[in-house]
């Protein structure tokens, strides 16, 4: 094995552990890693593949929520086809590196976001549920990340747990199967994409189930903030590579950003179990 595929298994193993702990973080996790020696072209199409399982999957053993949040995320089905047309048709013809600087650009604050623990219902749901789909299929589309904004609106919207896992899974699955066909139609599989997935199954059948044992052993939120931590160094780090491969900033300038990025990731986490420290009596 090449050390690129060395790499992959690893992370798809440790993201597939995430996912199958807290039901989503699988694309968040993999593909900031990956597109270190991968770029967007031959990764995402190995990675929908994939998600069409990882996603149905979550669905299946939450479907008997599904009725209580059909409603809720049926308008955001109709923005996420639109998207994935659009996204897909951009990634046809964008450099692979710009695409890359895209993804770590809007991902780092939405985990940031999360590693923050920010919860702030937004009233008007059914307003902003067509142009939230437009957004996610479009992100999901050219990055196959999802999971943060997702996450982020319905922990925002006071969703139940089950409620919570459900809805994850309706949108992704249907992103999942958008994406796939959209891919098809343009003709981005290829052999070197799925060259790629007999380094990626392992982990998923490993780490889903392995995720899901330890999980029960765990905090959910401790683990789910323990995990965004580790993806926020991994944004921050690919963010800094990519603004130095398209000559946006010096090196002192990203060392200065990544910095930044640390700081402010070890300080939420600081903040988060110094918040579940008792106080002394």
């Amino acid at each position: 094995m090449m050390m690129d595929h060395i790499v992959l298994a690893a992370i798809t193993l440790i993201a597939a552990t995430v996912n199958g702990a807290i039901g989503y973080g699988f694309s968040s996790i993999t593909v900031p890693v990956a597109l270190l020696y991968y770029s967007n072209r031959v990764l995402n199409p190995a990675l929908v593949l994939v998600e069409l399982v990882i996603n149905g999957y979550v669905l299946f053993i939450n479907r008997a929520s599904v009725p209580h949040v059909w409603r809720r995320v049926a308008p955001i089905l109709v923005g996420l086809a639109v998207g994935v047309s659009i996204g897909s048709y951009i990634l046809s013809f964008v450099h692979p590196a710009w695409v890359k600087f895209v993804t770590y650009f809007f991902l780092l604050p939405l985990i940031l976001l999360q590693a923050a623990g920010i919860r702030k219902p937004i009233r008007a749901e059914r307003a902003i549920a067509l142009p939230f789909g437009t957004g996610i299929g479009l992100l999901y589309s050219v990055t196959t990340i999802s999971g943060p904004p997702l996450a982020l609106l319905f922990n925002n919207q006071g969703y139940a747990k089950q409620d919570f896992r459900a809805a994850l899974g309706v949108i992704r699955t249907a992103e999942s199967v958008f994406t796939a066909i959209a891919y098809l139609l343009i003709g981005f599989y290829s052999g070197e994409s799925l060259d790629l997935l007999p380094y990626i199954i392992p982990g998923v059948l490993i780490g889903i189930p392995l995720g899901t044992y330890l999980i029960q052993w765990m905090d959910p939120e401790t683990f789910r903030r323990i995990s965004m931590a580790f993806d926020a160094l991994v944004v921050g780090f690919g963010l800094t590579r990519v603004l130095g491969e398209l000559h946006l900033a010096t090196p002192i300038t990203t060392y200065t950003i990544f910095g930044i990025v640390i700081v402010l990731n070890g300080y939420l986490l600081l903040r988060y179990f110094m918040s579940r420290t008792p106080s002394p009596p």
